[in-house]
């Protein structure tokens, strides 16, 4: 570990520890004189003398030297938990407080103190959602262990501490698959590289699956990273990462070769992962809608859930308009982008007092707080040099300047700061575009900068046309946790409705995809010997593997579910209100509409105890598939069979047993639902209905008794259209709830009126 690290430790204990120094214990630890503990035990860095070695010395004898003579031994094998030859001087041991007494007389020793159990801070993700390492479903499912996910993606980075095996079991039995280069473990069972239709027209030889971009690295180790302390990005987000699933095992499937995510490579990834015994697929890859049986992720997908294989895939980034999804089948899970409470802040402050609240993960320590020249970029009137695109400000004074750039003209945001620095510009206010509204994000910035709201930026481009020497400056604020409107929508995440089912409601879920931080396969700040790179990302590639690792924890907590199982106690257990106790807003700032949320935001502890289920087998999408007007042919791609839709009894699409409802209402319309009791035995469930504006709602039994686990019951549920100032096209949303003593099953309704 290097310096810093060790100053950081250093620094945390000594305002967050009970330290034994040599004049004693602190009054605030109390324990049995016979009870063992884990001890934390700082000691002099030896001498090269002291063992009679050179630089070679072996540092854990030397720590063993300060061991009672009982525990020295082969007992001393187990009573030492750790020997630290980088995060500090000294070591972990298990001891009792008599033999730390004695310890303190030996010469070198410094200091000791019983370890405190700390809490993850960061990815920041797992705290957001409420995993414990203590309780819940991180204990209750083990962490995910014995569960394979599958990430396909643009490789990995395997020596990477988020991949560590340390503690970790071998694979299952079951696994298959295997490694292309050296460096798999216990946690990395498997990498494999799918690219030979690259290779042949390219003449290119076979890639090695590493990863060369930071995706796939980052992907993975969001879904089942180990925990890593200390980790950060340039100094900000500090804390420990740690993945969803972090006990789980990882098979990497590269199959992104620079930007190129061929579909034939996806369809030979999907099969040998199928083969190899992967129990999760985690896929942030997606593409424009279309028919089902076009869509090989569909197709492929619908292959993997019929072994029995849960499928988490990214929504897409093309918000926040509407039926922009990627990976729409129900049989996948579409997730959704949202926002946590964490925000790495830096404020615009102008001349005329006004601050602006913006983001920035680059924090320099130097940039001054005097105010400097302010410019608007798109001063000289060409939209090019408004939105700062490469060479467009040749003709722009920007020279020791804050320059006012705007988001969008699909030129990068780190290209747009580029172009600033290029010119020779001091820093950048990079303000969004309308649509983008409150939306912003932390990135890696070559210069000082900051990225704030729509709103701001009008705010700034007013003050600088208000006077004849705008000034303004950048004050970096760290990092700040607990926004209480957070979860909000991501800009970006894609909306619904679904172009190629209606009928089904989509996204599914949303979950964390804004300013994720996780594992990254390059040095951000030209330091070449950190061997623990991190680094934030957005987007709705971030969501889907927490997704993934959250399927994995309720794979391991309930191992017999169905892929559609673990979909609705997922869905039905979701949140529709963010933390500071409000509905969830979009980018806007506005309560955010069904087909941004679906169901609402990943909630891990309750979908572990769902109460009620509805679930669907594979043989259930077949009516379904030819419902929504498939050839047989069509149909036979996505079932791998031969299938005659005239032999088969067809269903509208709302009368699969999805957890949600998507109505096209004109004529009244009556659907069935079939649940499964997998909460308490005896239990029994009163339906609440929040009707959609317009509509008359009534379901039928109103409630549900079960007498025991695993027990089925149907209801019914009507949809009529009443007086009301909606127009054809027009959509309303509302939700029923299935309510029991100690839980809700809630599923939400859109309809759109015809």
């Amino acid at each position: 570990m290097d310096i810093t690290r060790f100053l950081c430790l250093v620094f945390l204990l000594g305002f967050h520890s009970v330290i034994v120094h040599r004049s004693g214990f602190s009054s605030a630890t109390e324990i049995e004189k016979k009870e063992l503990q884990t001890y934390i035990v700082h000691v002099e860095q030896p001498d090269v003398g002291v063992l009679g070695k050179s630089e070679s010395l072996d540092v854990e004898s030397w720590h063993r030297s300060f061991l009672p003579f009982s525990t020295a031994s082969s007992e001393g094998q187990s009573r030492m938990v750790y020997s630290y030859k980088n995060v500090l001087s000294g070591f972990a041991a298990r001891l009792t407080e008599e033999e730390v007494q004695d310890m303190r007389k030996k010469k070198g020793f410094i200091s000791a103190r019983p370890q405190r159990i700390l809490r993850t801070l960061t990815t920041h993700t797992p705290r957001f959602l409420g995993l414990n390492q203590e309780m819940g479903i991180w204990k209750e499912s083990n962490f995910g262990k014995g569960v394979i996910i599958g990430v396909l993606d643009t490789g990995v980075l395997p020596n990477h501490p988020s991949f560590s095996d340390e503690g970790m079991p071998p694979p299952p039995s079951k696994w298959k698959g295997r490694c292309e280069f050296a460096a798999c473990n216990n946690k990395l069972i498997g990498a494999r590289s799918f690219n030979i239709d690259g290779n042949m027209t390219q003449r290119s030889r076979v890639e090695p699956p590493l990863d060369d971009d930071g995706h796939g690295t980052h992907t993975a180790s969001t879904a089942a990273g180990r925990f890593v302390n200390y980790a950060d990005v340039l100094g900000n987000a500090k804390g420990t990462a740690v993945g969803m699933a972090p006990l789980a095992h990882l098979a990497i499937y590269k199959v992104c070769f620079g930007e190129d995510c061929g579909d034939s490579n996806i369809l030979a990834a999907l099969d040998a992962a199928i083969e190899d015994g992967v129990d999760v697929l985690s896929i942030s890859i997606g593409d424009d809608a279309g028919p089902f049986f076009q869509d090989n992720i569909a197709v492929a997908g619908f292959a993997a859930i019929k072994n029995g294989i849960f499928v988490s895939c990214s929504a897409g980034n093309s918000g926040p308009f509407n039926t922009t999804l990627s990976n729409e089948a129900p049989w996948l899970l579409t997730v959704g982008a949202s926002s946590i409470d964490r925000k790495v802040v830096a404020t615009a402050k102008l001349g005329n007092g006004e601050e602006h609240d913006g983001e920035s993960v680059f924090q320099p320590n130097d940039f001054p707080s005097l105010q400097l020249p302010l410019v608007y970029a798109g001063m000289n009137g060409k939209p090019e040099s408004a939105l700062c695109g490469e060479e467009s400000l040749k003709d722009v004074d920007v020279k020791g300047k804050v320059v006012l750039c705007e988001r969008g003209g699909g030129i990068a945001r780190i290209a747009k700061g580029q172009e600033v620095k290029n010119a020779g510009g001091a820093a950048m206010v990079l303000m969004n575009d309308e649509t983008s509204g409150f939306s912003v994000e932390a990135d890696v910035h070559v210069l000082p900068a900051t990225h704030v709201s729509y709103t701001a930026g009008l705010k700034i481009k007013s003050y600088i046309n208000s006077t004849a020497a705008p000034t303004a400056t950048i004050l970096f604020r760290g990092t700040i946790i607990g926004d209480p409107s957070s979860p909000s929508v991501a800009s970006f995440s894609s909306r619904g409705p679904s172009f190629a089912s209606p009928g089904i409601l989509k996204p599914d879920v949303i979950g964390p995809g804004v300013n994720i931080l996780a594992a990254w396969p390059f040095p951000l700040n030209n330091n070449t010997n950190s061997k623990s790179t991190f680094n934030i990302m957005s987007g709705t590639s971030m969501s889907c593997p927490h997704l993934s690792g959250i399927a994995a924890l309720l794979k391991s907590s309930h191992p017999t579910w169905s892929p559609a199982a673990i979909k609705s106690a997922m869905m039905t257990s979701a949140d529709i209100i963010n933390i500071g106790g409000k509905p969830i807003v979009d980018e806007m700032l506005q309560p955010a509409d069904i087909f941004a949320t679906g169901a609402g935001h990943i909630n891990p502890s309750r979908a572990d105890k769902p109460g009620l289920i509805y679930d669907i087998q594979p043989d259930d999408y077949i009516p379904y598939l030819c419902g929504l007007g498939y050839k047989d042919e069509e149909v036979g791609i996505i079932a791998h069979g031969s299938v005659k839709c005239s032999e088969t009894p067809s269903i509208p699409e709302g009368e699969l047993n999805y957890p949600s409802f998507s109505v096209k209402l004109g004529p009244s319309q009556t659907y069935t639902r079939t649940v499964t009791n997998v909460g308490e035995a005896n239990s029994s469930y009163e339906v609440m209905v929040v009707a959609p504006k317009g509509v008359d709602v009534i379901v039928k039994p109103s409630i549900l008794y079960f007498a025991e686990l695993n027990q089925k019951a149907t209801y019914s549920i009507t949809f009529t259209r009443v007086e009301s100032a909606y127009k054809t096209g027009d959509f309303a949303q509302g939700f029923i709830k299935w309510v029991s003593a100690k839980c809700f099953v809630r599923s939400p309704i859109a309809v759109r009126f015809e």
